[in-house]
């Protein structure tokens, strides 16, 4: 699949944009209750949701700006081709289009807050908000590079490499379903009302 390298920039800087807009109107007001809560043992609260988008945001920023930073392919190409991998990674990520999750994906056990060594941040709406504006750079930084050549080795193993445009795809694609999944944590019927 192929875009315009320009297209795909502005569609990571708006779904960043758009994510740190819902943090601010919806999220930032709620209180210890409402960010704790589950609606069973078995869904991630909204603490949770946020402590493991900063786990995925402290590997994959540190290893934008490391990638972005060493690398010599520094002329931006006009148009930006996925590779097999990396396509059917975000397109994993991506909301269908009535911002529904399609699917459900088991999180690795070092992201997940209910089995892993992950300490829920009771601090994690605010780090989460640093982490998306910290993005916006990072994708400011990436536009000057080209998105193909640059290189990301994936959180899961480094090994497995992703095109620098497919993996900013797939971090805004997951960042942008968790906050639907907040999204709907509280639109549930017997959420914490303040």
């Amino acid at each position: 699949m192929s875009m315009k390298s320009s297209e795909l920039i502005n569609e990571v800087k708006l779904i960043t944009q758009e994510n740190i807009q819902i943090l601010h109107k919806q999220f930032i007001e709620l209180n210890a209750q409402q960010r704790s809560w589950k609606k069973d043992k078995n869904v991630w609260n909204i603490n949770e949701v946020l402590t493991h988008l900063i786990e995925y945001a402290n590997y994959y920023h540190q290893t934008f700006l490391h990638r972005i930073n060493k690398t010599k392919f520094r002329q931006s190409r006009e148009v930006f081709t996925s590779s097999p991998l990396g396509k059917a990674a975000w397109k994993s990520m991506k909301l269908g289009t009535l911002k529904n999750i399609k699917r459900k994906i088991k999180s690795p056990k070092q992201y997940n807050p209910l089995v892993g060594d992950i300490t829920t941040n009771k601090f994690a709406l605010e780090l989460f908000i640093e982490k998306q504006e910290e993005l916006l750079q990072i994708i400011d930084l990436a536009a000057e590079v080209d998105l193909k050549r640059v290189r990301i080795p994936i959180s899961i193993s480094k090994i497995v490499r992703l095109r620098l445009g497919d993996a900013l795809l797939f971090v805004c694609y997951h960042n942008q379903r968790h906050m639907q999944q907040i999204l709907n944590l509280i639109n549930h019927p017997e959420f914490p009302k303040k």
